[in-house]
């Protein structure tokens, strides 16, 4: 009578076949040897000490599958090496900037920053500052005020023209003007923003007079960027409207405006309000059109329609590259480094409500 015996237990590399530890021991080892290389190789530095080490464990990870396991292994372990090494380059110069920004912004960052403007401040308060004769004065209040009423203003110039050129191409444009709303649209997309800033500037030359310089002028050039960014966005998500959803409104016997009003818009109203807040997310920080239309100032104003009007990014400009003392610059600087730090997180701020919005009036799927 026989007895069954149960098989031996097999080495996982006896189905070719590496263990799963083996990446994470691959690159342990590859950060020891990176770290030994790059101290042995002129001194230690983050930046050799990096590539090295990634380099390394590409070329060991990679040939190590190829011995074990075989080629077809060996080729998806080096693409998924080098995906990630990819997404790890794209994050460097995010990582940096964040970091820059706010070693540097959070020294001047204050409560006091935010609601002070620049009114009456000169070199001669940064030099007794820095003497530690007199505290630090002078914000970016009147900036901030600045950009939230050019961006504001930009806003609803952009949105009912980009809202309205999209419904057009999605539910009624089908000959050649439809095509050359398309084609002027894409190439709005990539004008660089000096000309958008140029063409407000001229238009105001010739309506108002030359050196006209005002917040409403800043906020034409803006909404010369943001009109074909509201427009493919708004486009795009009312393309995904299902059409059996006007078919039924139209067998009801609903006009097509009325379809359009009260149940493509609201389908789409989720994309069109996300793509929106991006879009005023990418203007929000553009330098080059306001400081040809809005100008300097150093003073508060309310109104967009009359005197130049500073904004965030010429605030950061002016500080930056026109200090206001020339033999103690820091100040200034620091006022520049805090600025940049207020509009990023403009910026994100921005983003999270347009993924709140995305996320609040998203189409209810469910019963």
């Amino acid at each position: 009578m026989s007895v069954a015996t149960k098989p031996p237990a097999q080495n996982s590399l006896a189905h070719n076949q590496l263990p799963r530890y083996t990446t994470q021991l691959v690159l342990v080892a590859s950060a020891a040897a990176g770290a030994g290389v790059s101290a042995l190789w002129g001194g230690f530095s983050i930046v050799s000490f990096a590539v090295l080490s990634v380099l390394i464990f590409v070329i060991v990870n990679t040939v190590l599958s190829a011995v074990v396991e075989g080629r077809r292994k060996a080729v998806d372990k080096l693409v998924t090496s080098l995906v990630y090494t990819a997404f790890g380059l794209a994050l460097v110069p995010l990582i940096s900037v964040i970091w820059s920004v706010l070693d540097n912004g959070t020294a001047r960052f204050s409560m006091d920053f935010l609601t002070t403007s620049m009114r009456n401040v000169t070199g001669l308060n940064d030099q007794e500052a820095l003497e530690g004769a007199a505290p630090f004065i002078g914000g970016a209040y009147h900036a901030i005020l600045g950009t939230f009423l050019i961006t504001a203003l930009a806003t609803l110039i952009s949105v009912p023209i980009g809202l309205l050129t999209s419904i057009y191409l999605v539910e009624y444009g089908r000959g050649r003007l439809a095509r050359s709303i398309t084609f002027f649209v894409d190439v709005m997309t990539g004008i660089p923003s000096i000309v958008a800033g140029l063409f407000a500037a001229a238009l105001f030359a010739v309506l108002f007079g030359v050196g006209t310089r005002n917040g409403f002028a800043g906020a034409v050039a803006l909404s010369v960027l943001m009109i074909p960014v509201v427009v493919r966005s708004s486009e795009e998500m009312l393309r995904i409207v299902p059409n059996e959803l006007r078919e039924a409104a139209y067998a009801l016997g609903v006009p097509k405006w009325r379809t359009i009003v009260k149940v493509v818009v609201p389908t789409a109203i989720s994309g069109i309000a996300s793509g929106v807040t991006l879009a005023i997310a990418r203007v929000v920080g553009e330098t080059a059109p306001l400081i040809v239309t809005a100008g300097f100032t150093s003073s508060i104003n309310t109104n967009p329609f009359s005197d130049w009007m500073m904004s965030l990014p010429a605030y950061v400009y002016s500080q930056a590259l026109r200090p206001l003392s020339g033999s103690s610059p820091q100040p200034s600087f620091d006022r520049a480094w805090a600025a940049a730090l207020t509009l990023i997180l403009i910026v994100m701020l921005l983003n999270l409500v347009a993924r709140l919005i995305a996320r609040l009036f998203a189409p209810k799927t469910g019963r």
